[in-house]
C-alpha cells in the first residue's frame, strides 16, 4: 500500500517542519518514503505545499492522487481538493472554513497551547494523521531531540500525544521492513560524493536551487578539514575553484542557470588551461530571473554549447540520489583523468525532494588523482605543461612539486612549455590535443539504463531526474495495456552514447522523447548525432515536475 499527504498553508506555518518530522517518522519505522515541496519564492505568505507519499513497497516519485490533506489555510483546500480521493481526509484547524464531509477539525493552535506551546501546533495535527494510520510515537521523542532543546521537545512530544487521541485509525499499512534506510536530498548526495571523491574546495554563490549544496558542505566543513568559500559573485566563485585545482586541490563550484551564465568565459579557462573542474549546475526555469523555486530542464543545449570556442567538456545529467553520489565522484575522477571541466545537470526537483535509499558505499568510489610523478624531472628543468601526446593528455604536474620549476598556464593560446604563442601551426596542433581527449572520452561513456521490456513496442526516452517518474509510469503502463513499454534514462549526455539508443528504437514501433522542456532539448541532440527523429514528444515547462500517471495518461492519449 502507498499514501500519499499533502501539507499546504502560507510560508512562515510551519509546513516544512511538520513534512519533515512526518518523513522522519515512517523512515524510522522502516517505510519507503519520497517528499516533494513546492514553495513560493518569498519568505512569508503566498501558498507552499509539501507532499509526503510512504508505504510499504517502493515509492519511486510524487502523485497528482491524494489520500489526505492537512491545510493550514483555506487556499490549500481551494486549490488542491479535486486531488483528494472520496475516501480521502482533510485536518484542518476550526478556523479553515469548509463544508467538506471528509474534513476533520482539529483544534490545533489551542491544543498547542496548552501543550506549552503555541507554536508545536504542527505536532497537534502529525499526532492525529498519526492515530488515522495507527502510528504510534515511536521513535518521535528521538527525532525530536535531534531537531529541539529538551523542554521543546517535550512540549512538542505532548502536543502529538494531545492530537493522537482526536482520531482512531482509518487506514492499514503493512509493516515497515527496511533498515538502514537513509532519508537524503538529491543536493546533499551530491556533497557526500564529492566528499567521497576527496574534494578539498568548494567555492560558490547562493543561488536556488544549488544554495543547499554549498550549505551542506560548510556545516561539516571543519571535521572534513575542506574549504568552503562563499564568493561575492558566481564569476569568482568558478574561478576562485580554477585556482585551487590549478594548485593541486580537487575542486567543484556550484550554481543555477543563471549564475552559470555568468561562468562560462571561465569554463573555457578551464578548457583552454585543461585544468580540471567540475560545476553542479542545478536547473530551474529561465531566462533571467525566471522561477527561482521551480524545476525544468532546460539548461542541456546551453551547458554542452557553454562558452565560446571549440574544447572538450562533459556533460552528466543525474537521475536520483543514489545516481547523484556515484556520479558526481565520478565526474572528479574524469575531469582528473582528462583534465577538463565536468558539468554535473541536476534540478530543482532532484535538489529537494527527499527519498529513502540504502546506504552509500563509499569504499567503491576510487579516488585515482592522475597526477605526473615529480621523480622524471629535475630542479630548474624546463617542465611542457601542454606536451603533444597520442592521447592528447599531457603528464600534469602540480605546482611546487619540484622546487625551481615552474608550472605554466595561461588563458592566450600556447606551446607544449605554457607560452603564448601566435603560431598557426602550433594553434592547430593544440585544437587537435585537446581533441583527442574528447574522441579518448567517448570510450568512457556510460549507456543510458534500460527499463521495461527486452524489444518494447514503445520506447521512452528521458534524461535526469525523469528517471524515477518514467519507470512509475511504465509499471502503469505495462500493466494495462496489450503494447509492451520500455524506457530509456539518460545519465551520461555529452558526449552522447548512441549504441543502447539506437538498438532498442530500431525495434520499438514508435519513440518517444519524455522532457521538463519546451523544446525537447535532448530529442533535438539525438537527432543532431544520431538522425533519429521522435514520433511524438511528451513535455511540460510550467515549472511543476511530471508524475509517472501524468506520463502514462499522455502517452496514451498520444497513442489513440
Amino acid at each position: 500500500m502507498k499514501y500519499n499527504i499533502l501539507i499546504g498553508g502560507a510560508a512562515g506555518q510551519g509546513m516544512e517542519t511538520l513534512s519533515s518530522l512526518l518523513a522522519k517518522l515512517l523512515q524510522r519505522k522502516g517505510y519507503h518514503v519520497f517528499t516533494l515541496q513546492d514553495y513560493m519564492s518569498r519568505v512569508r505568505g503566498g501558498h507552499n505545499f509539501f507532499q509526503v507519499r510512504f508505504g510499504d513497497e517502493e515509492v519511486k516519485s510524487h502523485s497528482e492522487e491524494l489520500d489526505g490533506i492537512i491545510a493550514l489555510n483555506d487556499e490549500t483546500l481551494i486549490l488542491h481538493s479535486a486531488r483528494l480521493k472520496e475516501t480521502g481526509f482533510i485536518i484542518c484547524d476550526d478556523e479553515v472554513t469548509s463544508d467538506d464531509p471528509r474534513k476533520i477539525s482539529v483544534p490545533a493552535k489551542r491544543l498547542a497551547a496548552e501543550s506549552g506551546n503555541p507554536r508545536a501546533a504542527s505536532s497537534v495535527q502529525l499526532g492525529a494523521l498519526a492515530g488515522l494510520f495507527g502510528l504510534d510515537d515511536l521513535h518521535l521523542d528521538t527525532i525530536l531531540s535531534e531537531k529541539f532543546d529538551e523542554k521543546v521537545a517535550g512540549e512538542n512530544l505532548a502536543a502529538f500525544h494531545r492530537g493522537l487521541t482526536l482520531t482512531s485509525k482509518k487506514f492499514e499499512m503493512g509493516r515497515g521492513l527496511l533498515e538502514g534506510q537513509m532519508l537524503i536530498h538529491g543536493n546533499d548526495s551530491i556533497a557526500l560524493g564529492a566528499l567521497a571523491a576527496g574534494m578539498k574546495f568548494y567555492s560558490a554563490y547562493p543561488m536556488t536551487p544549488s544554495t543547499s549544496i554549498m550549505s551542506y558542505l560548510v556545516k561539516r566543513a571543519r571535521k572534513a578539514k575542506i574549504v568552503v568559500e562563499q564568493a561575492e559573485d558566481e564569476i569568482a566563485a568558478i574561478n576562485m575553484a580554477i585556482g585551487a585545482s590549478y594548485a593541486g586541490a580537487r575542486a567543484m563550484t556550484g550554481t543555477s542557470g543563471g549564475g552559470y551564465s555568468l561562468m562560462v568565459e571561465a569554463v573555457g579557462l578551464a578548457g583552454i588551461t585543461e585544468t580540471p573542474l567540475v560545476i553542479a549546475e542545478i536547473q530551474r526555469p529561465g531566462p533571467a530571473t525566471g522561477l527561482p523555486t521551480r524545476t525544468e530542464q532546460s539548461d542541456l543545449r546551453f551547458v554542452i554549447s557553454s562558452s565560446h570556442g571549440e574544447f572538450p567538456k562533459m556533460v552528466i545529467a543525474l537521475r536520483n540520489p543514489q545516481d547523484a553520489f556515484y556520479q558526481t565522484a565520478r565526474a572528479f575522477d574524469l575531469a582528473d583523468k582528462y583534465q577538463l571541466p565536468v558539468i554535473i545537470l541536476g534540478d530543482q526537483y532532484l535538489a529537494d525532494c527527499t527519498r529513502t535509499v540504502g546506504p552509500f558505499d563509499v569504499r567503491s568510489v576510487e579516488v585515482n588523482r592522475h597526477i605526473a610523478d615529480p621523480a622524471p624531472y629535475n630542479e630548474g628543468e624546463t617542465y611542457s605543461r601542454y606536451r603533444m601526446t597520442d592521447s592528447g593528455i599531457s603528464p600534469r604536474l602540480i605546482p611546487g612539486a619540484i622546487p625551481g620549476t615552474s608550472v605554466n598556464s595561461d588563458s592566450d593560446e600556447h606551446d607544449e612549455n605554457g607560452s603564448i604563442t601566435e603560431s598557426a601551426e602550433v594553434r592547430i596542433m593544440m585544437v587537435d590535443k585537446r581533441d583527442r581527449k574528447f574522441q579518448l572520452l567517448k570510450g568512457e561513456v556510460q549507456e543510458p539504463e534500460f527499463t521495461g521490456t527486452g524489444n518494447p513496442d514503445i520506447l521512452l526516452v528521458a534524461w535526469g531526474s525523469l528517471d524515477s517518474p518514467v519507470k512509475e509510469a511504465l509499471d502503469i503502463l505495462n500493466g494495462d495495456s496489450d503494447l509492451s513499454f520500455g524506457a530509456l534514462v539518460f545519465g551520461d549526455i555529452w558526449p552522447l552514447p548512441q549504441r543502447l539508443l539506437l538498438d532498442k528504437a530500431h525495434n520499438a514501433r514508435k519513440v518517444v522523447n519524455v522532457e521538463q522542456n519546451h523544446d525537447g532539448q535532448l530529442a533535438s541532440l539525438i537527432m543532431q548525432e544520431t538522425g533519429l527523429r521522435m514520433d511524438h514528444s511528451i513535455l511540460r515547462y510550467d515549472g511543476r515536475p511530471m508524475s509517472g500517471s501524468e506520463i502514462a495518461a499522455r502517452l496514451k492519449e498520444a497513442l489513440k
